[in-house]
């Protein structure tokens, strides 16, 4: 080709960049926090209690509140640099401004990674407790896959068709879900020790001792898993430096408070050998309080937990995607909008056949521990991305839409935290952890061997900021 030609292919690229379709800027704060609570939300009916057969009741509630300091960390460093890095794709497009391309790219599988197997435990959760109900009505046998297939695809179904229809519908469920736990803990009557709740009798001492306290940070983090998928709303809300940090407080504030009293319910119904392997612990702890309206109240918020946190997981692993293909991090492909419905719906699609093939291993303590380590990798980034981003642009250099108290201390306390679930994680799932760390180094050997040189650096910084101190 000589010096006077054009490719064709790059013809084609900018005819399509100059003529492209953006997302909606369609969300309020209410939608922020049903997109972070709504993926959330779940783990208080499913997967926390895991942490109980580690560590006992005591060890789960100390893992409960420990962990809840480490989301606490994260959504403050989260609002900030969210607010001011205002693009679709989270953590990733926080990545690609402070950090580099090798960084972003791995940020970003993380997240989809983590959301792709959260919506996987998701489908698993409403086929288990189908087969549950038809199992108490006389129905035995029946295949939880069909209806963890029938899930996905209309969830898939309903992203495709918009965002702002998908959000509302997360915020009716997920305040129905929170509500349910609300009725529950009303109706086992906690003013009345001993009436139902039986605290004196089921709460035991550490029976593992301390290693069994560290042992249940790692599904301690059940309890709020996908809380910083608020930040994968950013190019969509109509006000990102009010909307981001309001919903994501105001989300971690709700999931403490749920988390609490979901162990405090569970704790006072269920022996701690049976809640610690208990599929659907909530719905069981309805079961055990002697009345068939809480029951009910609890099947339903269990199925809408499970919709919800499904239902926000495809959004926030379909935008991870759609923004690292925009980038072409991924094939440019990828980084197509519907025309008409303003949705990433390549995106969308083409994650639905990894939900299903994970769903279908029905291996619910395995899938959720990938998304677990996922996350917690995306969390070791962000101190590191939190103390860059200071550094690089001190306050007073950029306008920030919210800034976080006390830096770096949580930047600090993340990171210590972080590396004690990882060990954490290392004393039950070991082997896990290991082929977790040995994916991603392979996809990091692709991205650089292949992938790296389709990336255009200078097309990536959306934000108008000054060069970095020191440059």
């Amino acid at each position: 080709m000589t010096a006077g030609t054009t490719n064709t292919g790059d013809l084609v690229e900018q005819a399509v960049a100059s003529d492209r379709v953006g997302l909606l800027r369609v969300l309020g704060p209410v939608h922020v926090w049903a997109l972070g609570v709504g993926i959330v939300l779940v783990g208080e009916f499913m997967g926390w209690n895991f942490s109980v057969g580690k560590g006992g009741a005591f060890g789960a509630l100390i893992a409960c509140w420990v962990i809840g300091l480490l989301y606490t960390c994260v959504a403050m460093i989260d609002s900030e640099v969210t607010s001011t890095v205002a693009a679709a794709g989270g953590q990733y497009a926080q990545a690609k401004h402070i950090m580099g391309p090798l960084m972003a790219f791995n940020v970003g599988l993380y997240l989809v990674m983590a959301y792709t197997m959260l919506e996987a435990a998701d489908a698993l959760i409403v086929g288990d407790l189908l087969v549950i109900l038809a199992e108490q009505t006389g129905h035995i046998g029946l295949d939880p896959k069909p209806f963890a297939v029938l899930i996905i695809a209309l969830l898939a179904l309903l992203n495709y068709r918009g965002v702002f229809m998908t959000l509302s519908l997360n915020f009716v469920i997920t305040a129905a879900a929170f509500v349910s736990i609300l009725i529950l803990f009303l109706g086992v009557k906690p003013w009345q020790p001993g009436a139902i709740l039986q605290h004196q009798g089921l709460l035991t001492e550490l029976p593992y001792g301390w290693i069994g306290v560290i042992a249940s940070f790692q599904f301690g983090i059940w309890y709020y898993l996908g809380i910083e998928g608020t930040c994968q709303a950013a190019e969509e809300v109509r006000s990102p430096s009010r909307s981001l940090p309001l919903g994501t407080m105001t989300g971690i504030m709700t999931l403490l408070i749920a988390a609490t009293l979901t162990w405090y319910i569970c704790s006072g119904l269920l022996p701690w050998q049976y809640l610690g392997q208990a599929t659907v612990p909530l719905y069981d702890a309805g079961r055990m309080s002697g009345s068939l309206l809480l029951q009910i109240f609890l099947f339903v918020g269990t199925m809408f937990a499970a919709t919800a946190s499904a239902n926000g997981c495809i959004n926030d692993a379909s935008r991870a995607w759609f923004s690292m293909g925009r980038d072409r991090y991924m094939p440019y492909w990828f980084g197509a909008v519907h025309p008409v419905y303003r949705t990433p719906y390549r995106s969308i699609l083409i994650l639905i056949p990894i939900a299903v093939s994970f769903a279908f291993t029905g291996l619910l303590d395995q899938v959720i521990t990938f998304s677990i380590l996922s996350g917690l990798l995306g969390y070791t980034f962000m101190p590191i991305n939190m103390i860059m981003f200071r550094r690089k642009w001190p306050l007073g250099s950029i306008r920030r839409g919210y800034v976080h108290p006390f830096h770096p201390l949580p930047a600090i306390v993340l990171m210590a935290l972080c590396i004690t679930t990882f060990f954490a994680t290392f004393l039950g799932f070991g082997t896990q952890l290991l082929a977790m760390m040995a994916f991603y180094i392979v996809a990091s050997l692709w991205f650089v061997a292949h992938r790296y040189k389709y990336v255009r650096r200078a097309d990536q910084f959306t934000m108008n900021w000054p060069k970095p101190q020191g440059y």
